[in-house]
């Protein structure tokens, strides 16, 4: 064959051993979004779980990574939460250890089943089944799962065929690649590197793992490579941090930390026992077929993450330490508003930025709860109502922005919540800015030195009392999604209604008998009518658990 042919066929080689990565990385994708929606409730229990115990930690990183496919993935979400403040990083920091275990899985995966083919045709044929002619959320989900492992299983299988790692071209290319790499600081640059440009870690494992089994990759070479992978992936964290704050990046560069140490002793043991560690895998898994060299490589990826874990966990608080002298705290800028719990890392994982958003919005309606007790206190406290104002309406624009990004990944059954937090933000903001009116009418009559008649005052405060007992129900409504005094809340906004009548009725006669003066009427009458808007609000937001519009005749 002439020169030019050879360089053709090792070409055409070369592009179906990316395909292969490429069908590879989609299965990941495919798989992970799948086990993502399917196990949404479980990761929102698992994260609803962080406290400050390590093991618990370690094994929220590895349950979480396991479920979403990606370590990456996992560091990027932590830094949401830690830069939101739900998180410390003492309880980010095993979580960071967990999720380089629970990455894990995908080797283990690759390693045990070589009949890729066969393997995937029935899954996508299942799959195919299941999505095209399923109704149920939950079965469709199934087969996007089938899916994914059936491309995974593709991937597998072009990369390990004769047209890709099979071709002696592509062989003997490697070959002598990996002669001229055959030093363990450039295998594990290698690894790095690879791993930062596909932006996966188990895809990288897997290609490497695939590579050993087709005989193109020496296994001694390989191990290296693993080591390098687990740097290469905290490249997404450090990007992710960007713009964050000071302890959104002390996790980034906590879990850049522990991988570069875990991979600096693991490449010097491997230097020093190069012989002793193979010679031991070996004995794992006996035999030169495929799978046992796979295997190999799987259980050193394993046990190297286990160990390096384990030897850096107890290190946790000096990790944390090392950190704060590293990247110091920076004043925030006066005037700037970010939200407490939500940040765009989360868009990541819907299920997790939707448990963030609730919390926002039940602490947005605290604010809204302390504003209505402020504007009818004994003591106006405009100041602090105005305060909290602001944040209401930042935390209304700010999460409605967020929903609207957020809604373009969630699955069809999460749709509908979000349409209900649409439709509670602007109910919660509409309470917020009737408070605010009421802090203002109390202001302006105090300037014209005017004041409600006692009778007056009793009839204002025996409204507010039905509403501040709507706004409990409402919060706890919405806060546990109880249904159990919505019923109550419904009657109480009828006898709201009805008080107002009567309450004008009263007002206007009080004016006819001359009791009471024409300067009063307008803020009378005006905070009346806003009580009364206030209960209809308070009804949507109750009723929002039931039925996303919020009306309680829509049921």
């Amino acid at each position: 064959m002439s020169s030019a042919g050879e360089i053709l066929q090792l070409l055409q080689s070369l592009i179906w051993l990316l395909a292969g990565v490429g069908v590879f990385i989609v299965g990941m994708n495919f798989m992970g979004d799948a086990l993502e929606k399917s196990a949404g409730n479980g990761m929102k229990t698992l994260l609803g779980k962080i406290s400050n115990n390590r093991f618990s930690g370690v094994g929220i990183g590895a349950g979480v990574t396991a479920i979403i496919q990606s370590s990456s993935a996992t560091s990027v979400m932590v830094i949401g939460l830690v830069n939101a403040g739900v998180m410390t990083l003492m309880q980010a920091t095993p979580i960071i250890m967990g999720a380089n275990i629970g990455t894990t899985v995908t080797g283990v995966l690759v390693a045990l089943k070589n009949d890729y083919f066969n393997m995937a045709m029935y899954l996508l044929a299942f799959a195919g089944v299941m999505m095209g002619f399923a109704e149920r959320e939950g079965v469709k989900l199934a087969g996007s799962l089938c899916s994914g492992l059936g491309l995974i299983f593709v991937g597998l299988n072009v990369m390990s065929s004769e047209q890709a790692f099979g071709n002696p071209l592509v062989e003997r290319l490697f070959t002598n690649v990996f002669r001229v790499l055959n030093a363990p600081i450039l295998l594990v640059l290698v690894g790095a590197v690879f791993t930062a440009l596909i932006q996966s870690s188990s895809a990288a494992t897997g290609v490497v793992i695939t590579m050993v089994g087709t005989g193109v990759l020496p296994l001694d070479l390989a191990l290296f490579i693993v080591l390098g992978a687990n740097i290469g992936t905290c490249v997404t964290a450090l990007l992710a941090s960007i713009g964050a704050h000071a302890n959104a990046k002390r996790v980034a560069l906590i879990h850049f930390t522990f991988n570069v140490i875990g991979t600096g002793v693991f490449a010097a043991v491997l230097l020093i026992f190069k012989g002793a560690v193979t010679s031991l895998l070996a004995a794992c898994f006996p035999g030169e077929d495929a799978m046992s060299m796979q295997m190999r490589l799987s259980l050193f990826h394993v046990v190297f993450n286990v160990t390096t874990t384990l030897l850096l966990l107890p290190f946790a608080k000096q990790l944390v330490r090392y950190s704060c002298l590293v990247i110091r705290d920076v004043a925030e800028e006066e005037g700037s508003r970010t939200l407490r719990y939500v940040d765009d890392r989360l868009l990541t994982t819907p299920p997790v930025a939707l448990m963030q958003v609730k919390k926002e919005m039940e602490y947005m309606f605290s604010l809204v709860e302390e504003n209505m007790t402020l504007a009818f206190a004994e003591r106006a406290q405009n100041e602090k109502l105005r305060e909290n104002e602001e944040i209401i309406d930042f935390t209304n624009s700010a999460l409605t922005q967020f929903l609207i990004r957020l809604s373009a990944h969630v699955e069809s059954s999460d749709e509908r919540v979000i349409g209900t937090y649409f439709h509670v933000l602007n109910d919660l903001e509409r309470i917020g800015d009737h408070a605010e009116n009421f802090g203002e009418i109390g202001e302006e009559m105090q300037k014209k030195g005017i004041v409600f008649s006692a009778t007056a005052q009793e009839e204002i405060q025996g409204l507010f009392a039905e509403i501040r007992r709507m706004l409990a129900i409402a919060k706890e409504a919405f806060a546990n999604h109880s249904c159990e005094h919505l019923n109550e809340l419904a009657a109480r906004e009828e006898t709201v209604d009805r008080m107002k009548k009567e309450l004008t009725a009263r007002h206007f006669a009080r004016l006819a008998e001359g009791n009471c003066s024409f300067d009063v009427s307008p803020y009378y009458a005006s905070t009346v009518a806003g009580l009364e808007r206030v209960a209809d609000h308070l009804v949507n937001v109750g009723y929002s658990i039931v039925n996303p519009i919020g009306s309680q005749k829509e049921i």
